[in-house]
Parts: C-alpha cells; structure tokens; sequence
C-alpha cells in the first residue's frame, strides 16, 4: 500500500504541461498507426501512385513528430514553466495538423489547392523544433 501511494504521489508530480504533450503525442502516434494501416491497405488498390506517395509522407512526418511532441513531454518534467518549450509543443501540433492533415486531404481528395497549406505546416514544424531547441539552450 505505501508504495502504492509513493507511485501516485511521483505521478502527481509530473507537471501538467509534461503530461499534456506525451499525452498527445501518444494520441497523435496511435492515430498516425491508424491511418498508416488504412493507407497500406485500404487505399493502396485505390489512390494513384502519386497520390499514395502523398499519403505516405503525411504519415511519415506525422508519426516523426508524434514522436517530438513526446519528447517535448518529457522534457517538461525538467522545464516545466518555460514559455519557448511550450510554443515548441503547440506548433508541433499545430504542424502535424497543418503539414499531415494538409496531405491527407489531398491525397484522398485529389484537389490540388489543399498543397497550398502545407508549407505553413511545415513551417510550424520548423519553429516547434527551433523553440525546442531554444528552451533546452535557454535552460
């Protein structure tokens, strides 16, 4: 029982904003597992080859910065109030909407104008890892 109590006590430890990313980078990992398969095999038969290139690469970069927005989670425990870690976060999730999803839509849509958007997913991508990489310096 007491060390029962001790694990939640260390679990209650872990700052909210390190929890916040690891838990949406997880979410965002298992969604792009999600979409990974469905493309491999529901839409392989389906989209162009140009297309499911497309979709292959939002879900590459998807699943990579899944992966960030995790380690961006862990890093909080050791910052937990610091302002550029938190931007890194949010602009990492706002690129794998923007970069990724912008993809998606294309490649299962086939309309070309959705490319537009994906550059300033890519440059919100970009930024998350910049201001990553400034908060750790910073600190």
């Amino acid at each position: 029982m007491a060390a029962d109590s001790a694990t939640k006590a260390r679990i209650r430890a872990v700052p909210d904003t390190a929890k916040l990313f690891i838990a949406l980078g997880a979410a965002a990992g298992a969604l792009g597992v999600v979409l990974g398969a469905f493309g491999a095999h529901a839409l392989k038969a389906r989209l162009a080859p140009e297309l499911l290139a497309t979709y292959q690469t939002a879900v590459q970069y998807h699943l990579w910065h899944a992966l960030a927005l995790v380690a961006i989670g862990l890093v909080a425990i050791h910052l937990p109030v610091s302002a550029p870690l938190k931007w890194a976060g949010w602009l990492m999730v706002a690129g794998i909407v923007l970069f990724s999803g912008s993809l998606y839509v294309l490649a299962l849509s086939g309309v070309r104008s959705l490319g537009a958007i994906t550059p300033f997913g890519g440059a919100a991508l970009i930024a998350a890892w910049l201001a990553l990489a400034y908060a750790v310096l910073r600190a």
